[in-house]
């Protein structure tokens, strides 16, 4: 009988206890005498959320179909179990076996958010594994990261041996062979890290320096290890339908964020939002076959026992089998009370049409993201949608039975004026307007439209990656202009208005943009009492502010400071396919607010065609 790593003394003393115990439906035992490699997959939040992560499903999955390989999962203890865990000097473990995590070959986190960066120590901690990698002896573990943060890993390189760069599915395999040859060579830890170095793709960050001008900014960006390539190139699975899917994925003892089976339809955006990272880093946009997705729903749902199927991509109208993949996922399911979730349409006639028949109009709600309320700055940050097509989707919403729409903003943005911040209240007034010009009798009573407005972040590789922030005061003054233009118009007992804490969107656009001197400053945060900063209730920016100041961090420096075209950035060194000459003219165009069209519509020469493939014009030219 399995042993568990607490005892039931502790277990009866923490919330959800469910999180700690493993042993969940589909999960992957396997005898750690009968393989090589042991790999902890950590996502660095609590158990709920880290369970709805489509890519740790993935390589999970991948991995444990070697039989040399054993994956286990592991996520941040949240505070009740923190602190018994640190009080009684217990080290974190694996949920599979319950074994420390400190005698894995590999503990692998996944980095989703900035916010999530002190929970990364937390695990390194409670795990017994010294933080910094330079620290590490034979004994240790290799710690590995992966993720869209690690797209500017800077701020984290000092805790990690490498960062993979790109999509799971391409090295890892040729990784855990050389790794198994390493290992029986009896060479160093520091020789096995080159040869990781060595695979394409794979960061080593001991393996690099770097030096500053006296302004801060960076003035170079070295190998310091003849093994260490000068550039990392982005790993890119171009064949998505072949590619490895999780069937039985673990299902849960208690309920996910996500509590469904993800069929990912498609990687990839073709839209170019200037403000969006995934839109570029995940470039180009490849789609799976409609026939291997029905076969991905039937199994699924047949290993799980879910009762929702939810479509995954960024923007789901715009893969091409859409509505015979939906078709078929009504008339298959229709008799098993399946439900099917549409995240990320674009609201016209047949995605009204389709969402009427799989959702239950009178408790659900459309969504609509203009993220600005002019034409203006949503030409700016090259959105695609003109008001036409928001105050036009409305009324079909409206029109099919719906009463209540939720409007998402951005403030903060480059070239933002006090008339675009009003436009937010404005838009959002005449959506509601459209809802009154319906005929009285066939209103379905009175409408409710929510607006919320998130702060602006310039992310790495992005056009807007040049962009100035502001202080959270000026923040919070440019939200109150759009709170009192709500009260001045005329539906404003239909508008609902809210927006994100300033404190935390300083905080996270530092680390989106930030150097490897912030390490030093991310690990005073973890000794001052910093975790699980992604929870309001958590949050504490007393702690930060002070965690900057210890390690004089100007925190200024990071987020309002203005950046010239031609500096150098942490994430320079890698090539994500779109060039930075691209990114400069989009930056360009944004100002003049100039509108780029889409990948479908004309090349744009963004440079992702050098992966041939997908939907890229570019690409197909070449062929």
């Amino acid at each position: 009988m399995r042993k568990l790593a607490l005892s039931d003394d502790i277990l009866m003393t923490v919330e959800k206890p469910a999180r700690y115990i493993g042993n969940e439906v589909n999960s992957v035992m396997k005898n750690s005498k009968e393989v090589d490699i042991r790999f902890a997959f950590a996502f660095p939040e609590q158990y709920e959320i880290g369970m709805s992560h489509l890519g740790i499903k993935i390589l999970y999955d991948m991995f444990n179909r070697r039989e040399d390989v054993w994956c286990e999962r592991v996520f941040s203890p949240w505070v009740d179990l923190h602190k018994i865990m640190k009080e009684q000097n217990l080290a974190l473990f694996a949920l599979e076996s319950q074994d420390p995590i400190r005698d894995f070959d590999f503990i692998g986190i996944t980095i989703q958010f900035e916010m999530c960066y002190t929970n990364i120590l937390q695990i390194l901690d409670l795990g017994q594994v010294p933080l910094h990698a330079t620290d590490r002896s034979i004994e240790d573990p290799f710690v590995i990261g992966g993720g869209p943060c690690t797209y500017n890993p800077e701020p984290l390189a000092d805790f990690f041996d490498i960062f993979y760069i790109g999509e799971g599915e391409t090295v890892y395999d040729e990784l855990f062979d050389k790794y198994k040859i390493w290992k029986k060579s009896g060479k160093s830890r520091r020789e096995f890290l080159e040869i990781a170095a060595g695979i394409e793709g794979l960061y080593v960050p001991q393996f690099y320096d770097v030096s500053y001008h006296e302004d801060g900014t960076i003035a170079d960006f070295r190998p310091n290890n003849e093994h260490a390539q000068p550039t990392i190139k982005k790993q890119v699975v171009m064949d998505v339908t072949h590619a490895v899917y999780p069937e039985k994925p673990v299902v849960p003892f208690i309920k996910a964020v996500q509590d469904r089976v993800v069929l990912e339809i498609q990687r990839g955006c073709i839209r170019g939002c200037r403000f969006c990272q995934a839109g570029m880093i995940y470039r180009p946009t490849r789609e799976r076959n409609v026939e291997k997705l029905k076969e991905y729903a039937r199994n699924m749902i047949r290993n799980t026992g879910y009762e929702e199927i939810s479509l995954s991509s960024l923007s789901s109208s715009d893969y091409s089998q859409l509505e015979e993949l939906v078709n078929f996922l009504i008339d298959e399911f229709q008799d098993q009370s399946v439900n099917i979730s549409l995240p990320s349409l674009r609201i016209d006639s047949f995605s009204l049409d389709v969402m009427s028949k799989v959702q239950d109009v009178r408790k659900s709600s459309v969504t609509f993201a203009p993220e600005a309320g002019s034409q203006r700055m949503r030409d700016v940050i090259n959105k695609g949608l003109t008001e036409e097509d928001i105050i036009g989707g409305a009324g079909k919403a409206f029109d099919g039975g719906w009463t209540r729409v939720k409007l998402y903003f951005m403030l903060g943005l480059p070239t933002e004026t006090e008339e675009d911040m009003k436009e937010i209240a404005r838009l959002s007034d005449r959506v509601a307007r459209r809802y009154y010009e319906i005929p009285k009798e066939e209103r379905n009573g009175k409408c409710q439209i929510v607006a919320s407005s998130s702060f602006f972040i310039p992310k790495p590789f992005t056009p807007l990656q040049w962009a100035t922030m502001f202080t959270p005061e000026e923040y919070i003054r440019r939200a109150y202009i759009v709170k009192h233009e709500f009260l001045e118009q005329l539906n404003r007992k239909s508008l609902k208005y809210n927006w994100h804490e300033a404190d935390v969107t300083m905080l996270e656009g530092a680390f989106a943009r930030g150097d490897r001197r912030l390490c030093k400053t991310l690990e005073e945060a973890y000794r001052l009492g910093c975790l699980f900063d992604s929870w309001s209730d958590h949050y504490d920016h007393e702690k930060w502010m002070t965690a900057f100041e210890n390690t004089g961090a100007d925190l200024d420096f990071y987020t309002i400071r203005p950046r010239a075209l031609d500096e150098k950035f942490p994430w320079d060194f890698i090539d994500i396919g779109v060039t930075k000459d691209f990114l400069k003219r989009e930056w360009k165009n944004a100002m003049n607010a100039k509108v780029t069209a889409n990948c479908r519509e004309k090349c744009s020469g963004c440079g992702a065609g050098t992966f041939e493939g997908g939907v890229c014009i570019e690409s197909k030219s070449k062929i």
